[in-house]
């Protein structure tokens, strides 16, 4: 028999907890031994609860149990979550978690001190809920050299995203409706300015490139600034508007990473995850694009994948599993300023005037300049056209530059009377 403990009986905790008691017969036949829930941790009181025996309010209980071998962290957050970790690492007990703010934190710290006490630290469930991405990056994909991955990564944002472009929702309506709905907090603010998903790509990058990327070295951009008008032209366009989160590598070995809204193309496996699904592209040398997809989140799902690192926590109680990243330096990744995209751009005039597209005389709702005047300051673009375009406006795409020449560019347009009133990166996925 097993003995573990789980911190927390929250919406994750309470489904481990299900998944166990429930599947008891499955794990057995998996392990060939039962894996027991010795105790919860929790602040709160469940007199209703069938495991309400099981219940304790005081970590020591659990440390200083000599019985428990795997802790389970499904509290969240930072503190007190870190330093339980840490300590049942320190006893050498084995961890699994599904906190993605500690994994992006402390992840490579916590993995150290797992490895020097002989214990393994999971987070299976902290990046993709129940999609599985962390054991196929570290197993199934080992032999590939991964130059790319990209996601979306965080479902929240992406059920407001697609009700923006299905049912032409504005951003506080479709926010307010995930709120209601229970796939936003009450405090949205991890994942609409895009925290949630930069958490996620850090681990990610950490993992497959082998040193540690902090949140606070990665540009990231939620999509608060997205109107219905960008949805409309990214339509137009041939392709949505998607949360992405993004790491390449370059040719010096230094890494692009970063989280925003981007323009994907239709044509991309990408383009048409929906609602609350999340979706990761790994890019190998030897594979291709390989997609992974499912609900992000959710009881069940991340549970599910919380209660398979417990499995794998078992069988590995007499060799570590190998899943380890050192600590990281900021100078393996790039500024942000030096990023390379293509981009869509919104202009409109202060006067109000028609553009005259060049050599046809054709007048096109826009700016009081020509488009050659534009491309003088721009770099050649390709004109985004649509029905019902108002006089003063004018949307296009730009050939491939870093933001800090497109943003160059921009404030000259600016002394042209033009007002910039979108920027959304393209993503070449």
């Amino acid at each position: 028999m097993v003995h573990i403990a789980i911190l927390g009986h929250g919406v994750v905790g309470s489904g481990v907890a299900d998944i166990i008691t429930t599947h008891k017969t499955k794990l057995f036949a998996c392990l060939g031994e039962e894996v027991y829930i010795k105790y919860i941790l929790d602040i709160r009181d469940f007199p209703e609860s069938p495991l309400e025996d099981r219940f304790t309010k005081n970590f020591e209980d659990i440390i200083n149990d000599i019985d428990i071998r795997i802790v389970v962290e499904v509290i969240g957050g930072i503190k007190p979550a870190f330093e339980y970790v840490k300590r049942s690492l320190e006893a050498g007990k084995s961890v699994v978690t599904s906190n993605k703010e500690l994994v992006a934190g402390f992840g490579a710290e916590l993995l150290k001190t797992a490895k020097e006490n002989n214990a393994n630290f999971l987070f299976e469930a902290s990046v993709g809920g129940g999609i599985p991405i962390i054991r196929p990056i570290n197993q199934c994909l080992v032999a590939n050299n991964v130059d790319e991955i990209a996601g979306i990564l965080n479902g929240t944002t992406n059920f407001i995203l697609t009700k923006m472009v299905r049912d032409n929702m504005n951003f506080d309506d479709a926010l307010k409706l995930a709120q209601n709905l229970g796939y936003a907090e009450r405090n949205p603010e991890a994942d609409i300015m895009g925290h949630d998903a930069c958490r996620k790509i850090c681990i990610l990058a950490s993992l497959t490139f082998g040193c540690h990327i902090y949140p606070e070295w990665v540009h990231t951009e939620g999509i608060t600034e997205i109107t219905l008008r960008d949805v409309s032209y990214a339509a137009a366009w041939g392709g949505c508007i998607k949360l992405i989160g993004r790491v390449k590598i370059q040719n010096d070995g230094s890494m692009d990473i970063i989280v925003s809204p981007m323009f994907v193309p239709s044509s991309s496996q990408l383009a048409n995850i929906d609602y609350e699904f999340n979706g990761i592209m790994v890019r190998g040398d030897c594979t291709g694009d390989v997609v992974f997809y499912g609900k992000g989140a959710g009881k069940l799902p991340t549970a599910s994948a919380v209660v398979a690192d417990i499995v794998d926590c078992c069988k590995h109680f007499k060799t570590r599993k190998y899943l380890f990243w050192s600590d990281g330096s900021s100078s393996n990744v790039i500024d942000y300023n030096d990023s390379v995209f293509a981009y869509y751009v919104l202009l409109a005039s202060q006067e109000n005037h028609p553009i005259v597209l060049e050599n046809t005389g054709e007048q096109y709702p826009c700016a009081a300049y020509n488009i050659e005047e534009i491309e003088k300051t721009l770099g050649k673009i390709a004109l985004i056209r649509k029905p019902g375009v108002p006089n003063n406006e004018l949307a296009f795409t730009t050939e491939q530059m870093s933001w800090e020449t497109l943003n160059e560019r921009l404030e000259l347009l600016k002394q042209q009377k033009l007002t910039v009133l979108s920027v959304i990166r393209i993503g070449d996925l």
